[in-house]
């Protein structure tokens, strides 16, 4: 029993390793062969967990290789045009200037139920609204609405926008994300003068944000009872 979860967690690790050199994508934005490599490892690193007969390298090998396979191919794609589209295959509009393509939608085995879900998840419920409807490699539609349906821009209105700075949170539970400093152009004095100034130490903050022009707000930590 001991061996089992000892080589589950083996794995485990080892495929978060691996899913991790693949990139950060989500499973919605994946493109085909990303999202076979990733079926597959799992199915692959199931094996030895179940099998306790079954040699470890058994597992880890061939997740290796598929990776090893899948980080090859998108080098390739980003250098050749023609290999990611026969790998990932092209956008299709199925909206064109307000007219709706029947044979596009066909093609795609796109029904109209499915393509009015995804109309509605961008936030567009009337098909009279849409100029352009794209069908994207990875299964997302884009969407753009004809011109009157529009939200203007702050440019089109003639209002001068305030510039909101880029915010992190620089402090969560108590630990200091020195990533978030960098991510805010700030550094670890700032906050600890802030905290300084409000009387407070890392210990007594729940979450701390923090941005590029120095504006902050801090949540205290609630007391145990």
């Amino acid at each position: 029993m001991l061996i089992s979860i000892l080589r589950t967690l083996v794995l485990y690790v080892f495929i978060i390793l691996a899913i991790r050199l693949m990139g950060k994508r989500q499973i919605s934005d994946m493109q085909p062969s990303e999202l076979v490599v990733t079926l597959v490892v799992s199915d692959i690193a199931s094996l030895p967990m179940q099998n306790t007969s079954q040699p470890l390298l058994s597992g880890v090998i061939p997740v290796l290789v598929l990776v090893s396979l899948e980080i090859a191919t998108s080098v390739i794609m980003m250098k050749s045009r023609r290999i990611r589209r026969l790998v990932c295959g092209s956008p299709v509009v199925v909206i064109k200037d307000g007219e709706l393509l029947q044979r596009e939608m066909r093609r795609l085995r796109l029904t109209t139920e499915d393509l009015f879900a995804q109309l509605r998840q961008q936030d567009v419920f009337t098909l009279d609204d849409v100029q352009y409807c794209i069908v994207e490699t990875n299964g997302t539609v884009s969407v753009l609405e004809k011109p009157e349906k529009r939200a203007p821009s702050v440019e089109q209105l003639g209002i001068k926008a305030e510039d909101n700075k880029l915010e992190a949170v620089v402090i969560s539970d108590g630990e200091l994300l020195k990533a978030s400093l960098t991510l805010c152009c700030q550094n670890e004095k700032k906050v600890r003068n802030i905290l300084k100034e409000n009387n407070k130490s890392l210990s007594d903050v729940f979450i701390m944000t923090l941005d590029s022009a120095g504006n902050y707000k801090i949540i205290d930590r609630e007391k145990k009872k």
